[in-house]
């Protein structure tokens, strides 16, 4: 098995992140930026809020094999609640429209962040990371974030899941520093991945194990950007 120092791009051994908002972990080379973007926002009247943040390896494969035992929302490509398929390679596919393998997540590098406009939450509202969101009561702040991508002038920060890359479903929420996590995704292994599922307990394995080359090229490398 490989050392910790090509663990960490994986979700294991991250012990250097730190947190730049309560509870969420990030990459220390990225907060300075992440600040900067979150005056910008509240110069434009929104407020720059974490949802999601770093993800370790077992909290990947937590949301991974719950999605699979039927214990979180299976979601179809179109975003509608589902049944568990009892095929392994359906279900396998199924979780992928929304969920990324354990492993191979973006959220493990600690350069990547799902984010909202607290501004626009009603009190009491739980966020739910979907497109109804995004074209609803977050529209106003997910316009000003692609305009300040365009022009770039979002301090690094990119949306990575967009329509024509890869198989993922687009996530406008999603946000990269891309100069910080292409330095990460040096460190990263297919083969070390491979291992660290053989010992693994992670649903749909023996799919995931033999068809492991082609999901890197439809669900992992093409967001390697």
């Amino acid at each position: 098995m490989a050392n910790e120092d090509f663990l960490w791009p994986h979700g294991l051994g991250c012990t250097h992140f730190v947190e730049v908002q309560k509870g969420y972990m990030v990459d220390p080379r990225i907060v300075p930026f992440f600040n900067q973007l979150s005056i910008a926002c509240a110069q434009a009247g929104f407020k720059l809020q974490i949802e999601s943040a770093y993800r370790s390896f077992e909290r990947q494969l937590s949301i991974w094999n719950r999605k699979a035992r039927g214990e979180l929302p299976l979601l179809d490509a179109q975003g509608k609640l589902m049944e568990v398929p009892k095929d392994e390679e359906e279900l396998l596919y199924a979780i992928l429209n929304w969920s990324a393998l354990p492993g191979a997540s973006r959220h493990h590098l600690g350069t990547d962040i799902d984010v909202v406009d607290g501004n626009a939450c009603p009190k009491g509202y739980q966020v739910q990371l979907t497109n109804e969101e995004c074209q609803g009561m977050f529209a106003p702040f997910h316009e000003f974030l692609t305009e300040q991508i365009n022009k770039d002038q979002a301090f690094g920060f990119s949306r990575v899941f967009v329509p024509g890359r890869g198989s993922i479903k687009p996530e406008m929420w999603h946000i990269a520093h891309l100069p910080t996590s292409r330095k990460s995704l040096e460190k990263f292994s297919l083969e070390n991945l491979r291992n660290i599922y053989k010992n693994t307990d992670v649903a749909c394995k023996k799919v995931i194990l033999a068809k492991l080359d082609q999901l890197a090229q439809d669900y992992i490398y093409p967001y390697f950007i």
